[in-house]
């Protein structure tokens, strides 16, 4: 919605006060209006999402309002485990329930993070559900931060992600992140069996435009294609940056995992845990360890299996770092999305 502005300074009488007064209480009268068409909208969608028994995801949740989508009703199985009975259309209906994860460890990342959630909520139209990998310090942080806030419609789940360690802790890896940067790997474990898909984002994200937009793209996968990403912006997995450069396989210029659409009941059904673990040791035979953690072993099983990569357009994924080439995914400002 809008934002709320208040009147501009006007002399201290009588007269002034009266007229300021009224400007606000017009402001406000709106923005009730607007709160009320939304309430609407969403009360004419049936009922209210389902929960698992527990009536909680992952280690920890809450919502700040229970508009978060109907029962199931007749839609595909893929529907119901997403927890939405919307229309079957080529574009998001606002009932849909939108869920979004992120791996967060430490003040830095969970300050990232604050950014990159007010974007998304600045544009949305739809409910969300945000799931959080987090660590003891970001799960401190994030679940008093969203608290304060009791946004409406927007539930958040946390996830312990030192009961992830072990999964990813026989990796070396040189890239800073550390562990958690290979944590985007277990995410068809650490999620709830039931959902079907999610968006997954980099804590450096920012986002320009409705995610909704970019959730509708599961819709266009082939019935192959598991995961979507952009081409990597970079000449990394070129392999020629440097002298005696040798990067992990890849297809082409590779792909970023920043920005991650994962099917992950497709994911679940071709044993993605068993082949993203074999991946990963038949290439640590030769180059030891992972230099940008989870992409590296991403771009490898693609490079194994490039019928279920679906490429998003560039501009989901905008990358602003040294040896890019971003300047070619757009023209304007206006064209970036991510």
């Amino acid at each position: 919605g809008r934002s709320l502005l208040l009147a501009p300074c006007l002399a201290d009488t009588p007269a002034a006060r009266v007229l300021e007064r009224a400007v606000l209480e017009s402001r406000v009268r709106e923005v009730e209006e607007e709160n009320r068409q939304i309430r609407l909208q969403l009360s004419q969608s049936q009922g209210t999402a389902a929960q698992p028994p527990d009536g909680n995801y992952g280690n920890q949740q809450w919502g700040a309002s229970a508009d978060t989508g109907p029962e199931d009703g007749d839609n595909t199985a893929e529907e119901k485990n997403n927890h939405t009975e919307c229309p079957r259309s080529p574009t998001v209906q606002k009932c849909e329930l939108i869920h979004v994860a992120c791996v967060c460890a430490g003040h830095n990342a969970s300050r990232d993070v604050v950014t990159l959630v007010k974007s998304v909520l600045f544009h949305r139209r739809n409910p969300l559900h945000f799931h959080f990998i987090t660590d003891t310090v970001a799960n401190r942080i994030l679940s008093s931060l969203f608290q304060s806030w009791m946004v409406p419609s927007v539930q958040v789940s946390f996830y312990d992600a030192d009961e992830l360690k072990s999964e990813v802790s026989w990796i070396p890896n040189k890239h800073y992140s550390g562990i958690y940067g290979l944590m985007k790997l277990t995410l068809t474990k650490a999620l709830p069996s039931d959902l079907s898909k999610v968006i997954v984002l980099d804590t450096d994200i920012t986002f320009a435009t409705d995610i909704a937009e970019l959730w509708g793209i599961f819709r266009k996968f082939t019935d192959k294609q598991v995961i979507g990403l952009v081409e990597n912006q970079s000449d990394w997995y070129l392999g020629n940056l440097w002298k005696n450069h040798k990067p992990w396989p890849a297809l082409g210029r590779g792909f970023n995992t920043g920005v991650i659409l994962l099917y992950l009941e497709r994911l679940r059904r071709i044993s993605w845990e068993q082949m993203w673990r074999l991946t990963a040791e038949r290439e640590l035979m030769s180059m030891l360890s992972t230099s940008l953690a989870d992409q590296d072993i991403f771009n490898a099983f693609i490079k194994q299996n490039p019928v279920l990569v679906h490429q998003l357009p560039c501009f989901w994924n905008v990358q602003l770092s040294d040896h890019t080439r971003s300047e070619q995914c757009y023209t304007e400002v206006s064209d970036l999305k991510v």
